[in-house]
């Protein structure tokens, strides 16, 4: 069984890593301003559920397979690449656009599937799972599942964090003000990171 000062610091590597602002929190805190809370909400169930199966897939030992295939781990980076540069591209024309951007009148289910996909497609999910899987817990598969099991719940209650404060009357009406600046930042740090993932693999 895993020590518990070992399953500590594996959460809390999680924890630091789930928190800190990439892709997934950045179109989190966009959706929310531009959707509100109740269909943001959707959109985190989305990410949380994408997030959980990358934790079930390292808990299993496809992860490892998966980091050692390198065409296939080449392949997960471009479309997870190519989708960053989707999203960065419609935020850039939403910004173009004189009225409000179009994922205010999305679907609930068009935006759980939208988080659903972003994280499925996100390839940085898997090593963070594999980094926090490694962090010396000793036994078996078996003392993944409850940690697997608690990061996921972390991963959610992040996403959930994210939409509960970007989505606030006084965020939203920020949002309304610089919708524009918004939507241009928003475009250009998704296709930043489209291109980073691009650039990672070319060099795998």
């Amino acid at each position: 069984m895993a020590e518990p000062l070992e399953f500590l610091s594996a959460t809390l590597a999680f924890a630091v890593i789930a928190i800190s602002p990439g892709p997934a929190n950045l179109a989190a805190a966009s959706v929310a301003m531009a959707t509100g809370r109740a269909r943001g909400m959707r959109f985190a169930l989305g990410l949380g559920l994408g997030l959980f199966f990358w934790g079930v897939l390292a808990a299993i030992g496809l992860g490892a397979v998966l980091q050692s295939t390198g065409w296939a781990l080449t392949m997960l980076k471009i479309v997870g690449a190519a989708y960053l540069l989707w999203l960065a591209l419609q935020s850039l024309r939403a910004a173009a656009r004189d009225d409000a951007t179009t994922v205010a009148r999305a679907t609930p289910r068009r935006l759980f599937l939208a988080g659903l996909m972003l994280n499925l497609s996100n390839p940085k999910a898997i090593f963070a799972w594999m980094a926090t899987l490694s962090l010396g817990l000793g036994g078996g598969g078996h003392d993944y599942v409850p940690l697997m099991l608690l990061c996921g719940l972390i991963g959610l209650a992040n996403y959930i964090g994210w939409v509960a404060f970007f989505s606030t009357g006084v965020m939203m009406r920020a949002y309304m003000r610089a919708r524009r600046w918004i939507e241009v930042g928003v475009g250009l740090l998704l296709g930043a990171a489209g291109l980073s993932l691009l650039r990672s693999s070319a060099n795998q």
